[in-house]
């Protein structure tokens, strides 16, 4: 991973224009490619980012030129960011990551709704588990009664970062052409007003998952946000 502090401005150019004037700010580059820009806030969630695959070339025009990175995806869309004064640069070897280990409940409540996939609606099927994708596996990737590609991330306690997590899987696969359109479901036994509000704003559906029912202990019946 490279860790770079500058004086930046960044402007993305694609499907959207969006515009970063000149500040202090973290870049993260990252093994698989990545770049996302970072601000002293807002938590783990960058400014702009660009995912991949794409591409990053030092376009500088000349010696005396605010340094240029250009990211570049597949989509021909870029991630311009003029570097004016670089404070700190570093590269570091992080290893490969053993992943997140879920708590025995999830890990369940994955397995249970696997085999269960209907409790998600009526005509539903399993793609696979742990759908791989750049930036993690996907919990559950699955069709519906129509055909089309639907994303689930299960949560024991379904909270904002959670909703987020969902939408960066659901902005990476719906820009696969043999998915697309992929749309998602939110699945926790408990779902906070606020992590529903998101996902509600983002098209995505709420489920709130019984755990002893699928488990076969209780009804069978599910309930909908």
């Amino acid at each position: 991973m490279r860790l770079v502090i500058a004086r930046c401005r960044v402007d993305y150019i694609g499907r959207l224009t969006a515009h970063l004037p000149t500040a202090r700010r973290l870049l993260l580059v990252k093994a698989d490619g990545s770049v996302s820009v970072h601000a002293d806030d807002r938590a783990y969630k960058p400014l702009n980012w660009m995912s991949p695959p794409c591409w990053l070339s030092d376009e500088t025009p000349d010696e005396d030129a605010a340094a240029l990175w250009v990211v570049t995806n597949k989509a021909g869309e870029q991630l311009r960011i003029t570097l004016e004064e670089i404070e700190h640069d570093s590269s570091h070897e992080l290893g490969v990551d053993p992943g997140l280990i879920k708590d025995g409940v999830e890990a369940h409540l994955q397995e249970l709704l696997a085999e269960h996939v209907e409790t998600l609606g009526a005509g539903y099927s399993l793609v696979r588990r742990e759908y791989p994708t750049a930036i993690g596996p996907v919990d559950l990737l699955c069709r519906d009664a129509d055909g089309s590609t639907v994303a689930v991330e299960i949560k024991r306690r379904g909270e904002i970062d959670g909703v987020e997590q969902l939408t960066r899987y659901l902005e990476l696969l719906n820009r696969d052409p043999l998915l697309a359109p992929v749309t998602g479901v939110f699945a926790a036994q408990q779902i906070k007003p606020q992590a529903k509000t998101l996902a509600t704003d983002r098209g995505i559906r709420c489920l709130v998952l019984d755990y002893e029912a699928l488990r076969g202990t209780e009804s069978t019946e599910f309930r909908l946000f």
